[in-house]
């Protein structure tokens, strides 16, 4: 074999080692490329799957804590209403006790003592010509039998432990001096008090026949303060 030949297939030979070469690269690069795609879609889809679960975690303790919250609406609603009620149960108690200023509609009596007679003129004991104790209580005792629901004389509240007393030209309400005129408050329906203290036979006609000066006006707005004093009950309790 020749030189010339000899040459040719060598050279013809690095060719097709050149070209095997260069094909390997290739395939080489191909598949580093796909490698590394398919590595990042995995990648990607670990990420994905990891906030998904994320999400997922996320959702479920957002629904524990939206039903604790609505719970713990409710409980404060009924606890709300509970509140309300009593503060309404309180406030009706207070309104009970006379311990809230009220108003209403209602009627004012003013009762005066007879200005007109003297000893000389007098038919019999002074004493009937003048307001005393006895004559506020009965009073009193028929606005409440007509369904007064507050009553005050010079502005004392009367309440259930209100005492009445005569303490010589003057009385004695809830302990304090009150004089004349009086003026007794009542809050009520008024036609039902009015027409109540002014029937044939009341009070009311017992003391116009001794001269006693009796006044009655019916209102819509009569006001009644509270009481100020202090109340204590030794014997009462709650029953169990």
């Amino acid at each position: 074999m020749n030189n010339k030949k000899i040459g040719f297939l060598f050279g013809f030979v690095c060719l097709l080692l050149t070209f095997a070469i260069v094909v390997q690269i290739k395939t080489v690069k191909s598949l580093g490329v796909e490698t590394n795609v398919s590595f990042a879609e995995d990648a990607l889809r670990d990420e994905v799957l990891k906030w998904k679960e994320k999400y997922d975690n996320a959702s479920v303790e957002l629904s524990k804590t939206e039903k604790q919250l609505e719970d713990k609406r409710k409980k404060a609603s009924q606890k709300d209403e509970t509140s309300k009620a009593n503060e309404e149960e309180l406030k009706i108690g207070n309104t009970v006790l006379g311990l809230i200023d009220v108003s209403g509609e209602g009627i004012e009596i003013t009762l005066k003592d007879n200005q007109t007679v003297t000893t000389e003129t007098a038919t019999s004991d002074m004493s009937y010509y003048v307001v005393h104790d006895i004559d506020i209580i009965s009073i009193i005792n028929e606005l409440k039998n007509a369904g007064a629901e507050a009553i005050s004389i010079n502005d004392e509240r009367v309440i259930s432990t209100t005492s009445i007393t005569c303490a010589g030209n003057v009385a004695q309400v809830n302990g304090e001096k009150v004089g004349a005129p009086f003026i007794i408050k009542a809050i009520g329906d008024s036609n039902t008090l009015y027409e109540a203290l002014n029937r044939p036979g009341g009070y009311i006609e017992l003391l116009n026949s001794w001269g006693i000066v009796t006044n009655i006006q019916k209102s819509n707005n009569i006001m009644i303060e509270k009481y100020n004093g202090v109340i204590n009950f030794k014997y009462v309790k709650d029953a169990k």
